[in-house]
């Protein structure tokens, strides 16, 4: 089992398995910005042996995800993401600022992220949001319960809690609807 020792747990658990979870076929992930060991073992759950870490965006290839652990991405490495994600079913998931803490500036960071995907959504948890964006799979209806359901070790992420995560309080979701693609 995962420790909980670690103060991002939850976190890393969300960060890690609610793209993995919604994904059906992964080749390639891509994690960006500095990550902790923890973080790395929440990844070791999966299947997926080709997963490249980098600092930057600057990178050439395709993956399935991209883990984006940094501040919210600007216009500019938005572009990169677009250049370097699987065009027809990526994954993108970044940080993202607190919902409930400044609206606006949320809203802002989703009409960002979502310019290139069919799919943005944000998902809160804790004190954490964090902004899913695909262009192919759906977080709540493309869960892929052999992987969700079976995984092991986790302290916080479950399948049900990803469900749940993408549900906002109604003062919320009248703000984002229009914005966030579902």
């Amino acid at each position: 089992m995962a420790s909980t020792d670690s103060k991002n747990f939850a976190y890393d658990e969300m960060m890690v398995h609610v793209p993995i979870c919604s994904h059906k076929e992964i080749n390639k992930i891509l994690v960006v910005g500095e990550v902790s060991e923890d973080f790395k073992m929440e990844l070791a759950k999966h299947e997926c042996k080709d997963i490249t870490y980098t600092d930057e965006l600057n990178l050439e290839g395709q993956f399935d995800i991209i883990l984006y652990n940094k501040d919210i991405p600007t216009e500019l490495e938005m572009a990169n993401v677009e250049r370097c994600i699987e065009p027809k079913k990526g994954i993108f998931v970044t940080k993202a600022s607190r919902l409930s803490k400044d609206l606006e500036i949320s809203k802002k960071e989703i009409e960002t992220v979502g310019k290139n995907f069919w799919i943005c959504m944000p998902y809160s948890f804790g004190h954490n949001t964090l902004i899913f964006a695909s262009k192919k799979y759906h977080p709540q209806a493309e869960i892929v319960l052999q992987v969700s359901d079976l995984l092991e070790g986790c302290n916080y992420y479950n399948t049900e809690l990803q469900n749940s995560s993408f549900i906002h309080p109604t003062y919320i979701t009248k703000a984002i609807t229009g914005i966030a693609k579902r």
